[in-house]
Order: structure tokens, then sequence, then C-alpha cells
């Protein structure tokens, strides 16, 4: 086999490529309506508090539809945390605030807040992941 025949018909190792008119792009514009919710504790008991979210964090990051989960601490306002998740759609983030990880968090909260979180949900007007 020469030269020309493995750039025709390809080699061994795997199908010939597809190059000229023959070769079939495929375009798929894929609709992403991403959902971004943000949940700020302030802790009466930092330590405990701190627990409850990071586990709540590990097992959001596992559910349908969760694009992304952080969890910071403020700098400025000790006891301060600040829960920013990103969801595929809002029908993913609706179904999460039902799912047992989110009651099991609010119950577990009992006792270490200082005062309700503060929750808010946001439209991604630029939002996207970096990957």
């Amino acid at each position: 086999m020469n030269s020309d025949d493995e750039n025709e018909g390809g080699s061994a190792s795997g199908p010939p490529a597809r190059t000229g008119p023959d070769r079939e792009e495929v375009m798929v514009e894929v609709m992403v309506e991403l959902m971004v919710v943000t949940m700020r504790f302030d802790a009466s008991d930092d330590a405990a508090l701190l627990a409850v979210l990071a586990k709540y964090v590990v097992l959001t990051r596992m559910e349908a539809g969760c694009r992304n989960v952080d969890l910071v601490s403020s700098v400025t306002h000790p006891g301060r945390h600040l829960v920013i998740e990103k969801w595929e759609s809002p029908d993913h983030q609706r179904a999460h605030f039902d799912s047992a990880s989110m009651v099991d968090m609010a119950a577990a909260c009992n006792g270490v807040l200082a005062r309700a979180p503060d929750i808010d949900l946001w439209d991604a007007t630029s939002a996207h992941d970096l990957r």
C-alpha cells in the first residue's frame, strides 16, 4: 500500500478521513435555559451550619439537572455563607426544591441560623460553564 492509498482508503488503524463535498456537517443548536439560585445563610453556630451546607452541596451536585453548586463564605461578615446553584431548567430547579436533600438541609438548619435564609431565583443573563 502506498501513501496515496492510505489517504484515500484510510489505514489499518481506522476508517478513511471524510473530506470534500461528501462530508456531512452537522450543526446542533442547543437551547439552554439556565436557572440560578442563591441562598444566603447567617449562622448562629458557624461550625454546625458549615457541616450542614457542605453535605447539602455534595448531595445536590449529584441531582439530575444540576450544572454546578458552590458554597462560599464571606470575608467581611463572619458566619455568612452563600450557596450558588445553576440548574439546566426551571423544572430541574423546582424538582430540587421538593427533593429530600433540600428538605433534609432545611430541617438540619433548625437551631444553627441567626435568621431565616435569603433565597432568590435569577435568570441567567450571562452565566456559562467554562468547559
